[in-house]
Formats: C-alpha cells, structure tokens, sequence
C-alpha cells in the first residue's frame, strides 16, 4: 500500500482515536455525591465562580473562556483553550484523573480522581445539572 502525504496524518488519527476508551455512561446522582469533593472550588448548579470557575455548562466550553473567570485563568489554561482545546467528555475525563497532565502549568491543585466510574458519574452530574 503506498501512503501519500495526506493519507498517513489519517491513518495517525484513526490509530488514536481507536486508542481512546470510550466514556462509560454515568450515574448523575452518584456524581453529585463525588463532586462533594470539587465544591470548595467548583459549582456546578449556577454560573458563580469560587476559587476556581463555574462549571455549569462547562461540556462544550473552550478551556480557559469563561468571561467571568477570564482574569484568573493561568496562561497555561487559556493557551489551552486558544490551541482549541474543547471541554468534551473526553477531554474533561483525561483532565479530572489528571490536570497537571492534561494541562501542565494549570492553577487547579487537585491531583485528580483515579477510579472510572467516579469520573464517568462526574460527567454524568455535569451534563445533568446543565440541562437544569
């Protein structure tokens, strides 16, 4: 098979993406109860900030735009979002397991959560209280 210039960035994309796991579904109401953990610094349910940004309606949301959070943004999280980095469940999964991976030199100081289910349910209260 030969490869043109255009076929092998393709090919590259195709092979990540099937290395992506999928999200599993969630379970709002058990994300609730996780997301105790992120209400010193988040709400969900209005758009208030707290020492970090509001994250009611953060799915489909450029990192690092929210106009009311827009000074205290680190400039690694508004590069992020100006390199077009987009909160979808995939990305927003990679960075609560990991922040300081996902957006090295980002503000927030939680190491993240390990276990898939309570990230999956996160989403799930995410994209819930979004649609309140």
């Amino acid at each position: 098979m030969r490869l043109t210039a255009l076929a092998v960035p393709a090919l590259l994309a195709a092979s990540f993406v099937a290395a992506v796991p999928a999200i599993a579904a969630g379970d709002a109401d058990a994300g609730k109860k996780v997301f105790t953990r992120c209400m010193i610094c988040h709400e969900a349910t209005t758009d208030t900030n707290k020492i970090g940004p509001s994250l009611h309606g953060v799915i489909g949301r450029k990192a690092g735009s929210l106009p009311s959070f827009e000074s205290k943004y680190s400039d690694a999280m508004k590069k992020a979002g100006a390199d077009g980095l987009v909160w979808d469940e995939t990305n927003i999964a990679a960075y609560i397991k990991a922040p300081k991976v996902k957006v090295p030199g980002n503000k927030m100081p939680f190491a993240g959560l390990q276990n898939e289910t309570d990230i999956a349910n996160v989403i799930a209260y995410l994209e819930a209280v979004a649609k309140q």
